[in-house]
């Protein structure tokens, strides 16, 4: 009754109302795209290039992209060469001083750099495009192309998959400016959810109707399913909580004198730097496989299997360790300790027995390596955690995806996100919110 009275409160906030109603829209939108083929393709014709993604890197990236890649469809690249071209800009941020120069601009500075990775994105998409439509020269039968590999084809199917990427990127910039949440990040938690009931009845099929294990296997996981789901949202929530006490001024009797003001907590998460490390490593895990496939001798060829293998265990041993380094890399560039600490002494306020300023600064930052260490470990262990399942319990690959790595951090990130933005709506209307620390909030009479 409470969940049902929730969603009449959320019923009838108009704004929150049209806000949902234009995400779900467009989000339709996108999905719809995804099963649209490229011209020129025979549709009955993709059994190769689903079979090609069943499992591997390429199966990744088809749960990414919804099955827009095994579709051939004209979102086959997905939102992913913005996410690589705003990786790139925000790398690049470190070194550039005119990107430096852009981030402090404040919003005209924002702008410009959105106007930079879009350039970029296009840029990726047609290195890309080309790369994908031979790919399904090398997958399909030669009669699946109703113009053959003319230059006609090539040409035309780049255009339409970097209009498709664009467009996608539209709809992401849209969901976030009209609707609830952020577009960006929801179009790649749809995608991945699109594949989720697909892969759930292969798997029940195979415990089921093969007499692999039964329904007991099945219950036991979506038990182990929802201790991962429940594990990544302590990962994603975990902050440790640095006291802070503020000094006001006051005025009294005609002299003013400094007194202590309530205390507040700098929050410092676990998990800064949230699922960047994952992507960072999965990018650097295709070198290996490519620059080894090039050479036809025995060990490249060894490692280019090992490499390709993301089940495997060489695979996953080097993507943990990438994962601990990135983590590291990464919150040391996203969290600013010293500006932290000169921002606390200008505005008055200091950590309970650390002196404001430089020692503020490396005691945030001695804190921050501290809990990184515990927070990179947790996060490699949810990153190759598939692999397990699927060497301990035989799960299905696609099935595997679900039982951590990107995809489920991804799911459990957003769907926070998009319900705080939710619940600070219906705070501000003085009703209950959908998370627990959102409760009914009395109004001041």
């Amino acid at each position: 009754m409470k969940f049902i009275n929730i969603l009449k409160n959320i019923w009838k906030i108009e704004e929150l109302k049209n806000r949902i109603l234009v995400t779900l829209g467009l989000l339709l939108v996108y999905r719809f795209g995804a099963q649209v083929v490229l011209p020129g393709v025979d549709a009955s014709q993709l059994s190769n290039l689903a079979s090609q993604t069943d499992g591997g890197l390429l199966g990744l990236l088809n749960a990414f992209t919804g099955g827009a890649f095994s579709n051939a469809s004209v979102f086959a690249l997905g939102i992913m060469p913005y996410i690589s071209a705003s990786i790139v800009v925000q790398l690049m941020g470190i070194a550039v001083p005119y990107l430096q120069k852009l981030q402090k601009e404040g919003e005209s500075g924002r702008r410009k750099i959105n106007q930079i990775t879009r350039w970029l994105t296009i840029a990726i998409t047609l290195v890309q495009g080309p790369g994908y439509i031979y790919n399904l020269f090398a997958t399909l039968p030669q009669s699946a192309f109703l113009l053959g590999d003319t230059v006609t084809f090539v040409a035309s199917s780049v255009i339409i998959l970097t209009t498709g990427t664009i467009f996608a990127m539209w709809l992401g910039e849209k969901i976030t400016d009209k609707g609830i949440g952020n577009g960006i990040s929801l179009l790649i938690m749809v995608g991945i959810i699109a594949t989720l009931p697909q892969a759930f009845i292969q798997e029940f099929a195979s415990r089921v109707f093969e007499s692999n294990g039964g329904l007991i296997m099945i219950l036991i996981e979506l038990v182990i399913w929802f201790l991962i789901i429940l594990a990544s949202v302590m990962l994603v929530m975990a902050v440790r909580q640095i006291p802070v006490q503020y000094a006001r001024r006051t005025a009294s009797g005609g002299y003013e004198k400094n007194v202590f003001g309530s205390r507040q907590y700098i929050p410092l998460k676990l998990n800064a730097s949230g699922v960047m490390p994952i992507i960072f490593a999965q990018a650097i895990m295709f070198i290996p496989a490519a620059v080894a496939g090039l050479s036809e001798g025995e060990t490249s060829q060894g490692i280019a299997a090992a490499f390709s293998d993301i089940f495997g265990f060489w695979y996953n041993l080097v993507f943990a360790l990438l994962i601990i380094v990135f983590t590291y890399f990464y919150t040391a560039i996203t969290v600013p300790t010293n500006k932290m600490a000169d921002d606390l002494k200008r505005s008055g306020g200091f950590i309970p027995g650390i002196r404001p300023g430089s020692e503020t600064g490396e005691f945030l930052d001695r804190i921050m390596s501290q809990i990184t260490l515990p927070g990179s470990i947790f996060l490699a262990l949810i990153a190759v955690f598939p692999a397990v399942v699927v060497q301990l319990l035989g799960v299905q690959q696609g099935w595997a995806l679900f039982f951590g790595g990107t995809s489920l951090l991804i799911m459990v990130g957003v769907a926070i996100d998009t319900m705080q933005q939710v619940n600070s709506y219906l705070l501000n209307r003085h009703y209950d919110g959908l998370m627990k620390s959102g409760k009914n909030r009395k109004a001041i009479a």
